[in-house]
């Protein structure tokens, strides 16, 4: 009951973020001269996701690393985990740096377009730091002075760095570590239900930045974010295509019986834009589709925290956009530091919408690239967050497939007959309208028919 009440919350949010989109666009062109004015409402909204990522990003790492930190606990698995993790996302990023190169979406961008800089300013995503010159530079600054520094400047690889420690501290002193790792479990709890109050007003931001896009640059500007919305996607298709179907290759399973499998789950996460939503009943199908319950209870929840795969390719493709748009050409070398960046700075906030932008305005400013591009994209990042969404859910689940495979713990007879019950639903709906959905009342021992 309550995951209904979740997910109908969600769909009404999404339903307002569509309705407050058309709206801006609308406002901006008939009324330019007051719809610049509006960038007050994008300016309160990425105020207020902006405070959030510091406490959530430190509570969520240092809970997530440490609360599977006995080595002797994870074995095997935790080893293999957090190796298949490492490779998959390092391989997204490397798709969308290069999808980014080939589609080009900040070229050709219009002339003189301008995504309000006051309004980047005003929000407190204007300062920029040192410019890195030099592997050796980045290094350095990655290692924090004080950490109440790092927080307060929203300097996101500095804070990872910190919970890592942190983390790893908390595994080696074991028990006394207990309150402490209790005191920030509340606080991660207490932030995502902050970041539940705070999308409340992302209908109101989202209005405000694309009147204020619209009414300084026009409709004209709607091409452009076309190609930005089509770039995306089809690197997300290449990835899935690409990567999760070697993946599933391994484990021996077909992709599409998987995708037919966790659909449910899958337009839960496109259609909300939110893993939370999506996230139990994920968990309730991959141990019905074969996965053994202690190897889904550990990957899929550290795949959210490690796994962001629609996440990280996003942020590959949106730094190379945010660097186009203001005529900055990133040689190679470059581009792999910031493909090193992106690795820390996308892990452990795959439940709070919109913080990518503020994950790519802080490796932006790392990097000493203008912040244009995050209010550009703020006015379609519903849109955007719906597939990286989407891609994050999918690719959890083929994790838990290929780490079972590995494992030699998946049971095939199990997937088997769960895909013939989806399939004998989907042929009897045909006919009638279903009163339930078979293929979730599989279990381990129950094969007949209800």
């Amino acid at each position: 009951m309550k995951n209904k009440r979740l997910e109908l919350k969600h769909s009404r949010l999404t339903l307002l973020i569509f309705i407050a989109l058309v709206l801006g666009m609308l406002f901006g062109h008939f009324c330019p001269h007051i719809a610049v004015k509006m960038r007050t409402f994008a300016v309160i909204f990425l105020r207020m996701v902006k405070m959030i990522i510091a406490p959530l990003l430190f509570a969520t790492l240092v809970t997530g690393i440490a609360g599977h930190g006995d080595v002797k606990q994870l074995g095997k698995i935790g080893v293999k985990t957090i190796v298949y993790f490492e490779v998959v996302t390092t391989l997204a990023l490397v798709i969308g740096l290069t999808m980014g190169n080939i589609f080009n979406p900040g070229k050709g961008f219009i002339s003189g377009t301008v995504a309000n800089p006051e309004l980047l300013k005003e929000a407190g995503l204007m300062a920029v730091t040192t410019p890195h010159t030099s592997i050796s530079e980045m290094v350095m600054n990655i290692f924090p002075t004080s950490i109440v520094q790092s927080m307060a400047e929203g300097n996101l690889l500095q804070i990872v760095v910190f919970s890592i420690f942190m983390a790893v501290a908390c595994c080696t002193v074991g028990k006394k570590a207990k309150p402490v790792m209790d005191l920030l479990h509340s606080v991660s709890q207490i932030m995502f239900k902050f970041t539940e109050y705070v999308m409340y007003f992302a209908p109101l931001g989202i209005f405000g930045a694309m009147a204020s896009t619209v009414g300084m640059n026009g409709l004209s500007i709607l091409k452009n974010y076309a190609k930005i919305i089509f770039s995306l996607y089809t690197a997300l298709a290449v990835f899935v295509l690409l990567v999760l179907f070697i993946a599933c290759k391994y484990a021996r399973i077909s992709l599409r019986n998987l995708l037919k499998a966790i659909q449910e789950p899958a337009i839960l996460a496109f259609t909300t834009a939110s893993s939370e939503a999506a996230f139990p009943k994920a968990l309730e199908i991959m141990e019905r589709f074969g996965v053994p319950q202690n190897i889904v209870s550990f990957v899929m929840p550290t795949g959210y925290t490690f796994n962001l795969d629609g996440s990280t390719l996003y942020l590959a493709m949106a730094v190379i956009f945010s660097s186009q748009i203001c005529g900055i050409s990133l040689g190679l070398n470059q581009q792999i530091l910031m493909m090193l960046a992106l690795m820390l700075t996308s892990k452990g906030v795959a439940g709070v919408p919109r913080v990518s932008l503020v994950v790519l305005a802080g490796t932006l400013a790392s990097f000493n690239i203008p912040l244009i591009g995050v209010a550009i994209l703020l006015g379609i990042d519903q849109i955007l967050d719906m597939g990286r969404t989407t891609v994050n859910l999918v690719g959890n689940c083929v994790a838990t497939v290929v780490i079972a495979r590995w494992e030699n713990a998946f049971d095939y007879n199990k997937m088997d007959l769960f895909i013939k019950q989806c399939d004998a639903e989907k042929q009897d709906w045909k006919f009638s309208a279903p009163k339930k959905v078979i293929c979730e009342k599989v279990t381990t021992s129950e094969t007949e028919d209800k």
